[in-house]
C-alpha cells in the first residue's frame, strides 16, 4: 500500500512541475558543430495577449566546449514584423571550470533567462532565432564551429 501511494504521490510532483510550462522544443546541433551561420529558429504561436511569462534559452553541452561564457545572438520578431535583438552572455562554467547546469553524465543542461516577466502583447506567430556569437582569440570572423553544444533549445513558461 505504501508503495502506492509513493508511486501516486511522485506522479503528482512530476504532473505539477510541467503545468507552467507553455512551450518547450529542442534542437539537435549537426555533428555537434555550431557554425556562426547556423541559426536555431523557433516558431511560437501566442493567443493570450495578458499573462506575464518567462522566456528562456536552453543550452546542452558537452565536455568538449572550450569556453566558460557563451555568447548569443537573440532575436524576436512580433507578428506584426517587429523584430528585437539581443546580444548576450552566460557563463558556462564556475570560477574553477566546472560546468554548471543540471545533469548527472557528460551533458550538461543550461536554462538561460531571455526575457523575465514578459508580456507577448500580439496575437500570432512569433519567431525566436538563436545564432552563436563565440570566438576564440584567433576566430574574429567565426569561421571555425564552436564545438560541445548538442542541442539548443526554447522554453516559455508561466510566471507564477
Amino acid at each position: 500500500m505504501h508503495k502506492q501511494a509513493l508511486f501516486f504521490l511522485c506522479g503528482l510532483l512530476f504532473l505539477s512541475c510541467g503545468e507552467n510550462k507553455l512551450y518547450d522544443q529542442f534542437q539537435s546541433v549537426e555533428n555537434l558543430e555550431w557554425s556562426a551561420e547556423t541559426n536555431f529558429e523557433f516558431i511560437v504561436s501566442n493567443t493570450d495577449t495578458i499573462s506575464k511569462r518567462n522566456v528562456f534559452i536552453n543550452i546542452r553541452n558537452n565536455k568538449n566546449y572550450e569556453f566558460s561564457s557563451l555568447f548569443l545572438i537573440a532575436k524576436i520578431e512580433f507578428p506584426s514584423g517587429y523584430k528585437l535583438v539581443d546580444t548576450l552572455e552566460y557563463e558556462m562554467t564556475n570560477a574553477q571550470g566546472k560546468f554548471l547546469g543540471q545533469g548527472f553524465s557528460d551533458v550538461k543542461e543550461n536554462k538561460l533567462f531571455l526575457r523575465e516577466n514578459v508580456v507577448l502583447s500580439e496575437k500570432g506567430d512569433y519567431k525566436f532565432l538563436i545564432q552563436q556569437a563565440t570566438r576564440s582569440i584567433n576566430d574574429i570572423d567565426g569561421k571555425n564551429p564552436l564545438k560541445g553544444i548538442t542541442d539548443v533549445g526554447l522554453s516559455i513558461e508561466k510566471v507564477k
